[in-house]
């Protein structure tokens, strides 16, 4: 990693000095403003994980929602037909215990 590091200040001058400070002072907070955005960075790519999943899940949870809906419309249907049937078998019992009474 490049590190910045300050040319040393001349001694005897104060404005030196002060300049050599001032680039410490501005290196440190740099570095600080560096840190801060490598974690930020990183809490972006968890997050777009995190969005990433959600959104999968929505997907799923809305594929699963189709296939209940047409399970439960299926299932309707199957007892519509289920009842019938009955209905039906009821129907031929009374035809044949009508045929069995009248021979």
């Amino acid at each position: 990693m490049f590190r910045m590091k300050p040319l040393p200040p001349c001694h005897d001058s104060m404005e030196s000095m002060q300049v050599f400070k001032q680039h410490c002072q501005i290196a440190e907070e740099y570095r600080e403003v560096k840190k801060e955005i490598a974690l930020l960075e990183e809490r972006k790519k968890e997050l777009i994980a995190k969005l990433d999943q959600a959104e999968k899940e929505k997907l799923d949870a809305a594929q699963l929602a189709r296939e209940f809906e047409a399970l439960t419309e299926e299932n309707r249907t199957l007892k519509l037909a289920q009842s019938q049937c009955v209905e039906q078998l009821e129907k031929l019992r009374i035809q044949y215990q009508k045929r069995q009474g009248s021979s």
